[in-house]
């Protein structure tokens, strides 16, 4: 890949072990994923340059392109997040949104752990300049990593709604239409294509 995404994403099957949800959990041997992969289950990610995101032209035109009014950041750690411990558990109960969930690393770094299409869990590290996007109705969690401290510019579109719905919520639309460009995908390998 000649845009460096690899260089502030990366993913890999996850281990079944009980530790410290901030390790990296890899399978021994370890086994990486290409982001490729990522973009078949539907998430889709760009590098960009979080140093200058106020006046970065690639973040305004994925922005309009994608319809993403509103914007907030929110600094992750002990020191900064009320409650942190208890979101930081909230964060990593498995869960799906009924919008995408789209979050910019700005500094610092967490995990994004995923379901692929066989319900295995694929944790996917991000580091500032990454971005990706979850799509509606996809499992998924949140946690930190060793480093504890992520800010993470989190977008939407339109009014924000940022409710969690635990897994099981099988009967949600925006779940079933997920499994359904799944399988979609899956057939026709039509991964969505960002620019």
């Amino acid at each position: 890949m000649r845009d460096g995404k690899q260089e502030v994403i990366e993913a890999w099957y996850m281990d079944d072990s009980q530790e410290d949800q901030r390790l990296p959990h890899h399978r021994e041997p370890k086994e990486f994923i290409p982001l490729d992969k990522l973009s078949e289950l539907g998430i889709i990610s760009w590098r960009l340059n979080p140093d200058n995101w106020e006046k970065d032209e690639n973040l305004k035109k994925i922005r309009e392109a994608r319809g993403y009014s509103y914007m907030d950041i929110c600094d992750v750690c002990p020191e900064k997040l009320p409650n942190y411990e208890t979101k930081i558990k909230n964060f990593f109960e498995e869960h799906l949104h009924t919008d995408e969930e789209i979050r910019y690393c700005l500094e610092g770094s967490g995990y994004f752990d995923v379901r692929d299409e066989n319900d295995q869990w694929i944790r996917v590290a991000v580091k500032k300049g990454g971005m990706i996007v979850l799509p509606a109705g996809m499992y998924h969690r949140f946690t930190l990593d060793t480093d504890n401290y992520i800010k993470a510019m989190r977008l939407f579109v339109g009014e924000p709604v940022w409710t969690p719905y635990n897994r099981p919520h099988d009967h949600l639309p925006a779940r079933k239409e997920y499994l359904d460009k799944l399988v979609k995908t899956e057939g026709g390998n039509q991964a969505v294509e960002a620019h």
